[in-house]
């Protein structure tokens, strides 16, 4: 039952107007530098069992402010959560790609769309679900571990969980700073939170016992709970 919270990296000069892609030297603003602060108070009340995060600087960066006040924290870096390489797209105005043939096939079919001199959205999806996987498998399933990545990375790995086609993740949002939890159990992933941009993080904890805490002995953790539940906080 290892719970897997997602965060995407505060904000940058470039972030809404530019496609920053792996442009490197791109920072956190003052802005994202205090989302990034806030995310880490907003975390604190969590036990993580690892802190992951993107290569690139605006994740580092928002992945230390988590680690900052941890005794011990170490900042793994996983290339595979990095952004995608969106190629000849990489550092130009989104205003200006809307006008290109392509951008039309990223909002209607993104599991067609392959960025000129890039990689694929199929492709990212793949390295980064196959990350979590293996961290999945390597933290055990009483693990609780962050990773911090970028918007459309997140989507991906939120996509899968949900057992939706690639050409649904733009019906998802991840904002700069957000959190997003999944939880995987033996029989399938739960999506606890999305796109969450406030609000406390104690009912993250992987509930106590094996079962529902509802309270059931048929019930397993895999079970979705019919009608909703009482939720777990």
């Amino acid at each position: 039952m290892t719970t897997l919270i997602l965060a995407r990296h505060g904000l940058t000069a470039l972030t809404g107007p530019v496609l920053a892609g792996w442009t490197p030297g791109v920072h956190l603003s003052e802005e994202g530098a205090r989302q990034a602060k806030a995310l880490a108070e907003r975390l604190a009340p969590l036990d993580l069992d690892a802190i992951v995060t993107s290569p690139l600087e605006r994740c580092r960066e928002t992945a230390g402010a988590v680690a900052e006040g941890r005794p011990g924290a170490e900042v793994v870096v996983d290339d595979r959560f990095g952004e995608c390489r969106y190629g000849e797209w990489t550092g130009r105005p989104l205003k200006e790609l809307a006008e290109e043939p392509l951008w039309r096939v990223v909002q209607a079919h993104p599991s067609a769309a392959v960025f000129p001199g890039g990689e694929s959205l199929t492709d990212v999806q793949h390295r980064a679900v196959g990350a979590v996987r293996e961290w999945n498998a390597k933290l055990g399933p009483k693990g609780v571990y962050l990773v911090c990545s970028h918007g459309d990375v997140i989507k991906a790995i939120v996509a899968d969980a949900m057992g939706l086609h690639l050409d649904q993740f733009q019906r998802i949002t991840a904002d700069p700073a957000s959190l997003t939890a999944i939880r995987y159990t033996p029989l399938r992933p739960f999506v606890l939170r999305l796109n969450d941009v406030g609000g406390d993080v104690a009912g993250l904890r992987p509930p106590e016992g094996s079962g529902q805490e509802d309270g059931g002995e048929n019930l397993t953790e895999s079970d979705a709970a019919v009608g909703g539940g009482a939720g777990s906080t």
